[in-house]
């Protein structure tokens, strides 16, 4: 009987889940509960003018200032390999959790990739950004802005928001009514960064620190967003990467999928790495 025990308690991790671009923590809400319910200690912090954050979008100058909340909350964690975290990123949260791995490669257990920007040392994010909007085919009614002092600047700042039309069609088709209406009610601009050479910098990873983490990429069959063509070039800049495929499963596998995906993270994840 106490052998049973040492093995439930074995299982138990924690999770940090990351968001992606326009969404907050509260996009996590059912697989936060499900990990809960599996015995998981569950954080998902929200990125800098994401979800409740305070800051502002105009206020977030860079991508280092973005993650920010995340390096906080890693920089917080014991250093001892019992303590380590199981990195969950989602979409645009695949680059802050990248960031996370180079700076904090001793703090993680595992990372995984929740279709999502995964650069590497031999793909920049930068690059992925390109192969990502030569593969979307249309942003629909997703808005782009730029900083009120744009016109003064050669490589300006701005911010991006997505459109119902485009949540609905791309991000959103597979999962429940409810859940686009809740997106509607709480997305927030994200910050794109016009300096393109502070942006390569700060993203950069290296084989020594990033590579070091063991990852895991997770496709969603059914994505409107990240298709084939993006993933595979990203699974091709990561070849020791373990990939893992969600059938029926559109953009928001959080969402569309919570039941599948916490399997995934409940059953395996969390019983092979720590």
């Amino acid at each position: 009987m106490e052998k049973e025990s040492n093995n439930n308690n074995k299982k138990k991790r924690h999770f940090v889940l990351v968001h992606g671009a326009c969404h907050g923590a509260w996009c996590w809400y059912k697989v936060a509960a499900l990990l809960k319910s599996g015995g998981h200690k569950v954080t998902a912090p929200d990125m800098a003018a994401s979800g409740i954050h305070p800051k502002k979008v105009e206020d977030v100058a860079s991508i280092s200032e973005y993650v920010e909340p995340l390096m906080e909350l890693l920089e917080s964690v014991p250093s001892e390999e019992e303590e380590r975290v199981i990195l969950v990123g989602h979409s645009l949260g695949g680059t802050c959790i990248s960031m996370a791995m180079e700076m904090f490669p001793n703090k993680i257990a595992a990372a995984v990739f929740l279709t999502a920007f995964m650069p590497s040392p031999r793909i920049s994010f930068p690059t992925l950004v390109q192969v990502y909007n030569q593969v979307l085919d249309s942003s629909l009614d997703s808005k782009i802005m730029f900083d009120e002092e744009a016109h003064n600047t050669i490589d300006p700042n701005g911010s991006i928001i997505f459109g119902p039309q485009f949540l609905a069609t791309k991000l959103y088709q597979l999962s429940p009514p409810e859940d686009i209406t809740l997106a509607m009610s709480l997305l927030r601009p994200t910050p794109l960064y016009g300096d393109q050479q502070m942006l390569l910098e700060q993203t950069r990873v290296t084989k020594e620190k990033f590579g070091s983490v063991a990852k895991i990429y997770i496709v969603c069959e059914q994505d409107q967003v990240f298709k084939k063509d993006f993933y595979l070039s990203v699974i091709e800049g990561n070849p020791e990467t373990e990939v893992k495929y969600i059938v029926d499963a559109d953009h928001m596998p959080m969402l569309s999928k919570p039941q599948e995906l916490f399997s995934y993270l409940h059953h395996h994840i969390a019983n092979t790495f720590y």
